[in-house]
């Protein structure tokens, strides 16, 4: 996901803008530029928060998993903070949302 995204992205649950985001690892997208913008940072893996509801969506491979609750697999969410715990904020590992964990 581009980081630039950030500031078009709100939570599908309850429509809050903006949310946070927590970078995990990040790349820049022009390899030839080594100046770091947002339009040039990619983040592969990361979690965006709402701050209304407490949700946190993964960013996997790039991709920010933006599901509902009822669509979200329990296991991989359990297994991504259990991968980045260490990475990311207490408000995020134990009291984020989805209500399935």
């Amino acid at each position: 996901m581009k980081k630039s995204m950030v500031d078009i992205l709100a939570c599908p649950i309850d429509k809050h803008y903006p949310l946070e985001l927590f970078e995990i690892n990040i790349k820049n997208d022009n390899e030839n530029n080594n100046v770091y913008n947002n339009s040039n940072i990619v983040i592969t893996e990361g979690v965006l928060f709402c701050t209304k509801c407490s949700r946190f969506y993964p960013i996997i491979d790039e991709i920010p998993v933006m599901l509902p609750d009822e669509l979200r697999e329990k296991q991989t969410d359990i297994d991504f903070l259990k991968q980045w715990n260490n990475k990311l904020p207490e408000k995020v590992v134990k009291r984020g949302n989805p209500w399935h964990l």
